[in-house]
């Protein structure tokens, strides 16, 4: 099976779920256009594989943290382990090129999720990455990850 990109996610404020859009403008250095979390740095785009949802659900037996942008990921993926790639990783989708920069995130209070679920996943599977190469993705699109 091929990986590919199942949900492409935005929020115009940051400390909400990002919502479902049928495509992203990736910005070299920047992120995402008119999403809240874009700017300069190591955290430009943030990824999650669905199989890390599927491990939460059987692990809590919660469907409500399911819907496509709860954790506040950019990009969520079939098809690929994200969590288990090291630094440095090239991902690459379309002209889109990605540079795996950051593994999990620390939460400095309670996010909504971790409030309601108890735990939040992007701690330990969320990954970061900066934008090398622009362009605009769809939801649909194959992706695929050179190893280092």
């Amino acid at each position: 099976m091929k990986a590919k990109i199942i949900s492409i996610n935005i929020s115009k404020k940051k400390g909400t779920a990002k919502d479902p859009v049928p495509k992203a403008k990736f910005i070299v250095d920047f992120g995402i256009e008119g999403d809240a979390h874009a700017g300069p740095g190591d955290r430009q785009v943030s990824l999650l594989a669905i199989e890390s949802y599927e491990k939460f659900k059987k692990e809590r037996g919660d469907e409500h943290c399911l819907k496509h942008g709860a954790f506040g990921e950019n990009i969520i993926t079939r098809g690929v382990e994200l969590h288990k790639l090291p630094l440095g990783t090239k991902v690459k989708s379309g002209t889109v090129l990605l540079e795996l920069s950051k593994i999990g995130k620390e939460c400095h209070m309670p996010c909504a999720i971790g409030k309601k679920a108890g735990k939040c996943i992007m701690p330990t599977e969320g990954i970061f990455a900066r934008v090398l190469k622009g362009g605009t993705l769809h939801v649909g699109d194959e992706i695929h990850a050179e190893k280092i």
